[in-house]
């Protein structure tokens, strides 16, 4: 696909092991020739973890999109009008952002992005990063499979042993997965193995 003129808005949320992941298929969408608009939690811009520190993060954001953060309600409502994005990620979509999602609720400035695109019937990518996903979230995520212009990173069990109730996302996928929601289709197999023995 080309990605020359299109704009990707690529969410962030508080999974902070999965950002190592994440930040090269922030660069692939660039390297391809996409504009990216980088959009994080409140998590993102308060929390520093043994992952790394919330400056470090917000750093890389800046210096692989070129690009200012969109890091408030009020920046990321003007999304939904202006129509700027072709798809949206969240990666990592984390299980608190998914229940929230699932439930309507928009207190962050991910979520309102999200709102926004899901206004404009345009493509959502979720790759979700939750050790719940299996347990009380797995009741959002399947309310979020069966939403329209929602897609799915393909997924499965990280570590069914240690925390069985545990999902991840292929974050190698997410270039992937956008290219395929454009052409309105999921992603296939969207269930997969991820984790290794």
């Amino acid at each position: 696909m080309n990605w020359q003129g299109r704009t990707v808005g690529f969410a962030l949320t508080g999974s902070h092991c999965t950002f190592e992941e994440v930040m090269p298929q922030i660069q692939r969408f660039v390297d391809a020739g996409a504009r990216v608009v980088p959009i994080v939690s409140y998590t993102i811009l308060t929390t520093d973890t043994r992952f790394g520190t919330s400056e470090n993060w917000q750093k890389q954001l800046r210096d692989i999109t070129g690009s200012d953060i969109i890091s408030s309600i009020v920046d990321a409502e003007p999304l939904g009008p202006s129509k700027l994005l072709d798809v949206l990620v969240i990666a990592p979509c984390t299980g608190n952002t998914t229940s929230k999602l699932a439930n309507a609720m928009t207190e962050s400035p991910v979520l309102m992005a999200a709102k926004a695109q899901m206004r404009n019937q345009r493509p959502l990518v979720l790759a979700i990063s939750t050790n719940d996903g299996l347990g009380l979230n797995a009741m959002n995520i399947s309310k979020l499979l069966i939403t329209k212009n929602i897609y799915f990173v393909p997924f499965g069990q990280d570590a069914p042993t240690a925390k069985p109730n545990s999902l991840v996302a292929r974050m190698d996928l997410i270039l992937e997965t956008c290219e395929s929601a454009l052409q309105g289709k999921q992603l296939q197999p969207m269930v997969i193995e991820r984790f290794n023995y």
